[in-house]
């Protein structure tokens, strides 16, 4: 294989007029977590799945593994391993059986297969569950079980779709040592995910709203470089109505709920940014608005991909 496990270059993707997927460009280096972030609707799934050799693009191009995602769908598919949000793992069947069942599907010969199926159910924490039939395991452990069967073929790329999504927070950090696991051994991750938790600990990412790729780069590299302005962060016991005051003041560009906290951007320059917040702080006890505290902040990933969706936004013809 030449080059990057993933390169896509253009890649567009239409339903109709709808434009699902716009010119995107990105590339995948091997033995890297690449983050694929963005809202529902995103076209996320439709870039995985032209990716995977199941969607033919409508334009532009991409190789996985090396093979052309058009012309060579079929070698594309052998060579990645795809586990998506509903991965079919058959409820009546145990773990062993899952397990020998996608292991037949790719082809494994028997004598693989057996040890294979050990350094599936080792890798995945599932020792003294192989008999359970996969209706009883909660939904962490079946995640767990769709990964192994997912990659019982050693495939160089894996792309999960949403893996995470409906896992409780201590299944998902469970499953994501899987992940890092795998690509400390070698394997190129592919991951589509909403959560920004799991976003900061990806290699690299790309955002992708309205099918327009809008941020590509580490974690670190779009907090120093994508982000306009500085983030105020208030708490208070007035939430609502200190949104609203402060989204109609003109010191502040962009206001949003985080949590019970609320963040607004401000365009002050660092210099006067002190007075902007004792401007604000002014403003919403004058409206009988309690302020428990306010102060500036680094910008997380979340703060920054609210700041690019208003951006777009605000671009679209009205």
């Amino acid at each position: 294989m030449t080059g990057n496990p993933v390169e896509a270059i253009n890649l567009r993707r239409l339903f109709g007029d709808f434009i699902a997927v716009d010119n995107i460009n990105l590339s995948v280096r091997q033995g890297e977590v690449f983050g694929f972030l963005g809202p529902n609707g995103a076209g996320k799934t439709t870039t995985v799945k032209m990716l995977c050799g199941l969607l033919l693009p409508s334009s532009g191009s991409a190789t996985v593994a090396g093979f052309d995602i058009a012309t060579q769908p079929d070698d594309v598919k052998r060579s990645i391993g795809y586990m998506s949000q509903k991965f079919s793992l058959y409820s009546d069947l145990t773990v062993s059986e899952n397990i020998d069942f996608f292991g037949n599907i790719y082809g494994i010969a028997n004598s693989r297969l057996t040890s294979r199926k050990r350094e599936i159910i080792r890798l995945t924490g599932l020792e003294g569950r192989e008999n359970t039939i996969t209706s009883a395991l909660s939904v962490g452990w079946k995640q767990r079980l769709a990964l192994g069967c997912s990659v019982i073929h050693e495939p160089k790329i894996l792309f999960l779709d949403e893996p995470t999504a409906g896992v409780d927070p201590d299944s998902r950090r469970m499953f994501w040592d899987l992940i890092y696991n795998l690509a400390q051994k070698g394997m190129t991750m592919f991951v589509t995910t909403h959560y920004m938790d799991e976003a900061e600990n990806c290699t690299r990412l790309g955002f992708i709203y309205n099918g327009k790729m809008v941020a590509s780069g580490t974690p670190l590299e779009i907090k120093r470089t994508r982000m306009k302005g500085t983030i105020i962060e208030l708490d208070t016991d007035a939430p609502s109505e200190a949104l609203g005051i402060l989204r109609d003041m003109p010191v502040t560009n962009e206001v949003s709920f985080f949590g019970r906290l609320i963040h607004a951007v401000t365009m002050a320059a660092p210099e006067a940014v002190p007075r902007t917040v004792d401007s604000i702080t002014l403003s919403l006890k004058q409206h009988g608005i309690p302020v428990n505290r306010i102060t500036t902040i680094p910008p997380s990933l979340e703060d920054i991909f609210i700041s690019l969706i208003q951006q777009e936004d605000s671009r679209e013809p009205s």
